[in-house]
């Protein structure tokens, strides 16, 4: 027999333009789709971008990750999970360093505890779904 699956989403547009689920559980784990700082439809604290749309500025970096953990979070918080239920993290980021010296501080904020028990990757890449996103983070939980 199949463990039922169940989806969630943000209801933002980018969903249905592309096409998937914010999140989906599987038997009793949660795979959360690339978060990014977003409220409802509006960028949150997005970076600034050149006329080519490279990002010039990546101070933003911070406030963005705190959004993409309290985005997660809700996300959770609908299938009776928490980030205390986080086993696996997968942070892009545009500036590598820039996310580095972000990430300590507010990964601990976040999950409430100054050792994380997650297991954590970053990733360094060029580019986000939109030019003003810095970071996006990926969640895998288990119930």
């Amino acid at each position: 027999m199949t463990p039922a699956r169940r989806t969630e989403i943000h209801h933002v547009p980018w969903e249905e333009s592309y096409g998937y689920v914010q999140a989906v559980q599987h038997g009793d784990t949660i795979y959360l789709s690339g978060q990014v700082a977003h409220d409802g439809p509006q960028l949150v604290a997005p970076a600034p971008v050149d006329a080519t749309g490279k990002v010039t500025d990546v101070t933003n970096t911070g406030a963005q990750l705190r959004q993409c953990y309290a985005n997660a979070a809700q996300l959770l918080e609908r299938f009776g999970a928490s980030l205390d239920d986080v086993v696996d993290e997968v942070i892009y980021a545009v500036d590598v360093p820039a996310a580095d010296a972000a990430a300590g501080p507010v990964r601990k904020e976040a999950y409430g505890r100054p050792d994380p028990q997650v297991a954590s990757t970053m990733i360094g890449t060029p580019r986000l779904a939109f030019p003003e996103l810095l970071v996006e983070l990926k969640l895998t939980a288990r119930l």
